[in-house]
């Protein structure tokens, strides 16, 4: 079985519980969390180990997590790795953000421009997306500021992705040239 579809069916165990029991919320705040968590390599990597034994990992996870995330939470985790599958949890805390936002109509978008987005500018974007077919009802907009794309912006919605940087358009050009004299020689 792929890793994809063992973390797809997991998570959809955890939402399903967590709806049940009321806890939708709090339990997304304990993935996001989780997910941080994972961003930490000794963590993660203590997660895919083989080699550490599954009550040693149950003794961390509770030192890190216990008292700090809902119980319902708590006991997926140590269930997970009591039934050896702590290995996924990092694909599936990933997993159930993404059944989260569909589940609540939320889109995702990342805006990349060379310089910082006024709050008009950001809200004539907001307002753009909401209209188009691409996002759904809410967005969770995030920005970023990286001067090497030169001009322009590049918007990535899920795995959509809209280029119209300066820099993309220079490439195309230079790809275009470069075919031009290669079929003039």
């Amino acid at each position: 079985m792929s890793v994809n579809t063992i973390a797809a069916r997991y998570a959809k165990t955890l939402i399903e519980l967590a709806v049940d029991q009321k806890s939708l919320d709090g339990v997304l705040e304990d993935v996001k969390g989780f997910q941080k968590a994972t961003e930490q390599h000794d963590f993660y990597l203590l997660l895919k180990s083989p080699i550490v034994n599954t009550e040693k990992k149950i003794t961390i996870l509770k030192e890190i997590f216990d008292g700090k995330i809902t119980p319902i939470t708590m006991s997926f985790l140590t269930l997970m790795t009591k039934k050896g599958r702590e290995m996924y949890l990092p694909e599936i805390s990933n997993e159930f953000v993404k059944l989260y936002n569909e589940r609540m109509s939320i889109s995702k978008v990342l805006i990349t421009t060379s310089k910082a987005l006024s709050d008009a500018e950001l809200a004539s974007i907001k307002a753009k997306l909401t209209e188009s077919t691409v996002t759904m009802n809410n967005l969770e907009i995030e920005t970023k500021v990286d001067p090497s794309i030169i001009g322009g912006f590049v918007i990535e919605i899920g795995d959509r992705l809209y280029d119209a940087s300066v820099s993309h358009k220079l490439d195309e050009l230079k790809k275009q040239f470069s075919g031009s004299y290669e079929l003039a020689n």
